[in-house]
């Protein structure tokens, strides 16, 4: 347990069901405020808050955020649970009560491990020796920095520890491992269906064998046909021992496949995460050896439903903070320019083979400021990963300092969209800004602030793949602040900036949205330029009397709408990116020929026999 934070609170019982932290309050004497902490059985890494009010048991979850903090949904993000629980015991915010009186263990009651924590160790040494290749002290250094980012991969792979799972065999012989033996009613076995990529569950009730697949949505999270979601495969069925969840009982003792010891859990390429967590569907991956697929052009779909389009990369080539010279080729053809200098077109050398990228190259005059920007911007980048975000792929200090990041062959999404106007649909634009809006709310969730969201600064793979780029003004929250404030006004975008960041100097994701909201316009209209020909003291005047700008001509009202609350005055009035890249979701699957995939035929269960 000394990987988890909650391990040193009084108050933590570790992995303990609902009815047992409700049986430990009960005999705690059931006060108004007592409390105690749980582990979460549904989302990696997070905790259950179970609080008494009135006699009556509350239970409130606690995720662990994409950046290492912590909190209860609505609510304030902590650096840890202790501080989360310190914060509620002064101010209720949203519970049914301040948090009064914590439930101790007792001192013969260990903290119950879970059924990953004995795993976890192991797991994580096993992984970096066998795709670093690491020992000793490179080894201990390498689990260090990149435990945070593994654990979410490794968890959804260690289900194949796990002495209920059967691998890759077919329902009859499934059946037949179930028939040995003693058949109590529950007994279970989840096995790798024929089609790859998707597992089913295997129970005996009654004597008979009942089948049901786990189906899996395009976050990667398992759950059962109209059932509770997980983040892993064993996360589901811890829960299905406690609770049917639709089916015919609840999981009792495992059918064990007689060779747990020897199984080592590998990195299924049809189930491999990526480092923000995102889980690539098998035909994503598998189109990863043909970046030629192209979406067919009467078939709008989400990019994650797509086959076109590989944007994981192998961990090891994105981890190379320093590229060496001699691995790049640069092509003369600037790309574009700016104060710091020009992009330009590139070849990165990989173990793998060759990669085209976008290489910034800083200018040599007026360096140091120059350069201390393009170091932070390098800095940002290297934190994020994300299929919407240019990925930054390294460093390289030779005759000028550069930084290589992917290719987006395509260009900015303004010069794409006027010189394009014949062959792009509304729906490819609600397409594209949707990906943005996807791109923004893993920002807004990592406590990044962009500063500078622009049609100009949203780069396309393609006419069918947006990623957001230029992080120069970027600016990393802690876990505690809402914005940023920064010193002075400097060169900046004003046409594209909210009003409490043109009057307060403020920036936060709130102030994001906003910015989308211009992109978004610039990207209805064609590339259009927003308030035409007004000065910035014009506009601030135009907005200041309430006045916005009018829906472009090719516009769906849903998405001037959503424009219009982009742009609400009051920033704690406007929607977050969570609620905005909803709105750009259920709009673009009311106007797509493709239903939601969750709500398709193939959300059902096999066949029961």
């Amino acid at each position: 347990m000394s990987n988890d934070p909650a391990a040193e609170l009084p108050f933590y019982y570790g992995s303990i069901s609902r009815s047992e932290a409700e049986q430990h309050l009960k005999l705690a004497g059931m006060a108004d405020g007592l409390f105690l902490l749980r582990q979460c059985i549904r989302s990696l890494g997070g905790y259950v808050l179970s609080v008494v009010w009135n006699l009556e048991f509350h239970h409130y979850s606690i995720e662990k955020k994409l950046n290492g903090t912590y909190c209860i949904a609505g609510g304030k993000s902590h650096c840890g649970p202790a501080e989360l629980c310190e914060f509620y015991s002064k101010d209720p915010d949203g519970l049914v009560c301040m948090l009064r009186k914590p439930c101790l263990r007792l001192p013969d009651t260990p903290i119950r491990p879970g059924v990953f924590d004995s795993l976890r160790e192991n797991m994580l040494r096993e992984y970096v020796k066998q795709t670093w290749n690491l020992e000793g002290e490179a080894m201990e250094q390498a689990i260090i920095s990149q435990a945070p980012q593994l654990e979410k991969l490794i968890a959804t792979t260690a289900h194949e520890k796990m002495p209920w799972y059967h691998g890759k065999i077919a329902r009859q012989e499934g059946e037949r491992r179930l028939y040995s033996g003693v058949q109590p009613d529950g007994k279970f076995l989840v096995r790798d269906r024929e089609e790859s990529g998707t597992f089913a569950l295997s129970m005996i009730y009654g004597k008979t064998v009942y089948h049901y697949r786990i189906l899996q949505d395009k976050s990667g999270k398992c759950f059962m046909p109209e059932g509770t979601k997980f983040d892993t495969i064993w996360q589901l069925v811890e829960y299905l021992k406690m609770k049917p969840d639709g089916l015919v009982t609840v999981l009792g003792e495992a059918c064990v496949n007689g060779k747990v010891a020897e199984k080592t859990p590998s990195l299924p390429a049809t189930r491999r995460t990526g480092a923000n967590g995102y889980t690539p569907p098998p035909r994503a991956v598998a189109a990863a050896s043909n970046p030629a697929t192209t979406v067919p052009a009467d078939r709008e779909v989400l990019p994650m439903d797509s086959s076109a389009f590989n944007p994981y990369h192998n961990p090891n080539e994105v981890r190379k903070f320093n590229i060496q010279r001699t691995q790049l080729l640069i092509d003369e053809v600037e790309l574009g320019s700016g104060n710091f200098g020009c992009v330009k077109k590139g070849v990165l050398k990989t173990d793998s083979g060759q990669i085209d990228v976008a290489v910034k190259v800083l200018k040599n005059d007026n360096e140091k400021l120059v350069k201390e920007e393009m170091m932070r911007e390098a800095e940002i980048m290297h934190q994020l990963s994300n299929p919407f975000i240019v990925r930054m792929l390294g460093l390289c200090k030779a005759e000028n300092l550069m930084l290589v990041m992917e290719m987006a062959s395509a260009g900015p999404l303004n010069k794409f969209l006027s010189t394009n106007k014949d062959n792009v649909t509304v729906e490819n634009i609600v397409n594209l800004m949707h990906q943005v809006s996807m791109g923004m709310k893993y920002l807004e969730e990592k406590n990044f602030v962009h500063r500078d969201l622009a049609a100009r600064n949203v780069l396309l793979v393609n006419q069918q793949f947006a990623k957001i780029s230029d992080f120069g003004l970027s600016k990393a929250l802690g876990a505690d602040d809402n914005y940023y404030k920064a010193r002075t006004a400097g060169k900046w975008p004003l046409k594209w900036y909210a009003p409490e960041c043109i009057n307060f100097h403020k920036f936060s994701s709130k102030s994001d949205v906003w910015s989308f909201g211009i992109t978004m316009w610039e990207a209805f209209s064609y590339g259009g330029k927003p308030y035409k020909k007004m000065k910035g003291p014009e506009v601030m005047r135009f907005i200041e009397g309430g006045s916005r700008m009018e829906c472009p001509a090719a516009c769906p009202e849903q998405m001037y709408t959503l424009m219009k609350e982009c742009w609400t005055y009051k920033h704690e009035e406007r929607p977050d990116f969570k609620a905005v890249e909803e709105s750009m979701r259920s709009y673009h699957y009311s106007v797509s020929k493709k239903a939601k995939p969750e709500g398709s035929a193939a959300a059902a269960a096999e066949p029961v026999e």
